[in-house]
């Protein structure tokens, strides 16, 4: 018999509008794999078990109602929330010491519409500070681990969420991406991951836009439950600065990932940005792998250079120490950084405002010239990451040394970010240890319909979801 985490979240919220699943019963049952399993994944920063509890009573007095009318989508499913994000009453300590204590006023926006949606958030997933690494080790919770292996990284910066999903705490979780913040964890924990259009899904009203690297986004095990979610939380606000084209009417992104996406024309490049690095050969392996099945679904492949160089890749790293700088911090707080967070924020401080400027002018250019090179392509297919996933503490503490390893384990996944476009990870190889390794689709602006309808395709005809790690059956 299926247990509860078997379940998708499409089945759970549907489970719970037929009042075959009670509320209680399934936030009761994934609390009680966190409570038993977590130090082994350290997903979770704050667990929230009497707000979650209490949630969930009012979940199933509304699915109890005798007249309930058309109940939220999500209504009694647990939906975890990354540790960038305040959810009011709730810890909110962004991964770092300097906010070990604060609490969130607040809900943001994206949080709101979750909650509007029916959600039941049981707690807050690990993040690395600030969310400035590629792996979630900081100085406030144990290390996030991959369930496939838990000596191995689960990536970052939404390593805790992507840990959550794969070890059976959550059916889905809410992530965030500003330089492959979401595919990189679904890459390492074998999860399908989608980083939405720039502007799709607003990030106020508490975090300014800045060149709009980041955005909200799902982890998944299903492109559909990613698809539900993508629904819920695609919303502006007044002030945003970037928005993304709506859905024709009464279209969702639910419906595209249901749907086929036709024949398409496929880009694939494997040369990293990042000059003398190589692949890792299983990462090879899932590239050449996704490019036969694709070929094999009827797609038409194509070879192309990469539309990006080194300069491009540099630039992106003066604009991400800027970002480390952004963050307040009281002067009497500083010593309570992590070290690649000082370094970055020493090195935003060493730098002009015209050399910030200068930076992101010439990442417009690189963007206005590698458009025009992949637009003719309804997706562009790369490695995910260069690696499989890491050692925990691979990237070890000297700060620039960490980052001159977290460059060239992630070459790929932050050009999305500068272009805007829509991403997934889609998780078609497991390496010869037993390790995933994701495979990355990249579309046009706004193209997250065709991107989902294709990763659905792809799900279907290599069904990833059963495929468990094996705290799973614990």
């Amino acid at each position: 018999m299926a247990e509860i985490h078997d379940l998708t979240a499409v089945q759970q919220a549907a489970a719970v509008r037929r009042r075959e699943l009670s509320p209680v019963e399934i936030t009761e049952h994934y609390l009680d794999r966190v409570a038993r399993l977590d130090r082994k994944v350290g997903a979770f920063i704050t667990v929230a078990a009497d707000s979650a509890r209490a949630q969930a009573r009012a979940a199933e007095r509304e699915a109890l109602s005798a007249t309930p009318g058309e109940p939220p989508p999500l209504l009694g499913v647990p939906v975890p929330v990354k540790d960038l994000e305040p959810v009011a009453g709730l810890r909110h300590t962004s991964g770092s010491a300097v906010h070990a204590d604060r609490v969130a006023d607040a809900d943001c926006d994206v949080v709101a519409e979750l909650r509007a949606a029916g959600a039941v958030f049981t707690g807050k997933t690990n993040t690395p500070e600030f969310g400035l690494p590629c792996h979630t080790e900081n100085d406030i919770a144990p290390p996030a681990r991959t369930p496939w292996d838990p000596t191995r990284s689960a990536g970052g910066s939404s390593g805790g969420a992507a840990a959550a999903v794969a070890a059976g705490f959550a059916p889905v979780a809410h992530a965030s991406d500003g330089g492959g913040s979401i595919r990189i964890p679904a890459s390492a924990c074998g999860l399908f991951g989608l980083k939405p259009t720039r502007g799709r899904v607003t990030s106020g009203p508490f975090k300014p836009d800045f060149i709009g690297l980041s955005t909200a986004g799902p982890i998944a095990r299903t492109v559909a439950d990613a698809a539900l979610i993508l629904d819920i939380v695609s919303v502006n606000r007044p002030g945003d600065y970037y928005t993304a084209p709506p859905l024709p009417a009464g279209e969702t992104f639910l419906g595209y990932a249901l749907r086929d996406p036709g024949r398409l024309r496929i880009a694939r490049y494997d040369t990293a940005p990042v000059p003398g690095l190589r692949l890792d050969p299983e990462v090879t392996a899932a590239y050449e792998a996704a490019t036969k099945l694709l070929i094999d679904l009827g797609h038409d492949v194509e070879d192309i250079d990469p539309p990006y160089g080194a300069d491009t890749v540099e630039d992106f790293n003066l604009v991400w120490a800027a970002m480390a700088a952004a963050t307040p911090v009281r002067p009497e707080d500083e010593h309570l950084l992590r070290p690649l967070t000082r370094w970055l924020r020493g090195r935003a401080a060493d730098s002009s405002v015209g050399a910030y400027m200068a930076a992101t002018a010439r990442i417009q250019g690189a963007v206005r010239a590698a458009l025009p090179r992949t637009l003719p392509y309804d997706a562009v297919l790369t490695p995910t990451l260069a690696l499989p996933p890491v050692p925990v503490g691979h990237f070890g503490t000297d700060p620039e040394e960490e980052f001159r390893r977290m460059t060239a384990f992630t070459p790929f996944t932050a050009l999305a970010n500068i272009t805007g476009q829509p991403s997934v990870s889609v998780p078609l190889h497991w390496s010869a240890e037993g390790l995933p390794i994701g495979t990355m689709l990249t579309g046009r602006p706004g193209g997250e319909p065709t991107l989902l309808a294709l990763s659905a395709q792809l799900e279907a005809a290599r069904p990833w979801a059963g495929h468990r790690p094996p705290v799973w059956a614990e």
